[in-house]
């Protein structure tokens, strides 16, 4: 059963240049091959997103611009992460509760997912993740 100690913080690799970094995914970099990516911007500071948790998907944050708070639930721990820097990704694989929160102005939260979306695949209910973590 996945807890929150199988979440991880990935270091994105990057290329440093006196005219600018350069960070880069490709296959060896995630613990999954990705077969979506999409991002959340323009999100203001006092709503929430997420709210859900996966079956089958893991997923890959980064806080390309700005910071923005993950907060994780494992039905028996709750840990909560600031993401702010564009060479950390955070890893949240399935059967992680997650909220995101407390956006700051210009933020976006670039996200790679192991599998395309499917609704079958989400638990949006808290009492329905709890229920599934038993």
């Amino acid at each position: 059963m996945t807890t929150i100690r199988d979440v991880q913080l990935l270091e994105i690799p990057v290329v440093e240049d006196t005219r600018g970094n350069l960070a880069f995914i490709q296959e060896d970099v995630l613990p999954f091959e990705f077969k979506r990516v999409y991002y959340l911007f323009d999100v203001p500071s006092n709503s929430f997103r997420g709210g859900h948790s996966h079956s089958n998907q893991s997923e890959v944050l980064i806080a390309l611009s700005g910071s923005f708070e993950v907060v994780l639930n494992d039905g028996a721990e709750k840990k909560s992460f600031l993401l702010n820097k564009p060479n950390v990704g955070l890893l949240i694989p399935t059967g992680i509760w997650r909220e995101l929160q407390n956006f700051s102005s210009g933020s976006v939260c670039l996200v790679f997912a192991s599998d395309v979306f499917e609704e079958a695949d989400y638990i949006r209910d808290f009492d329905e993740f709890l229920e599934s973590k038993k």
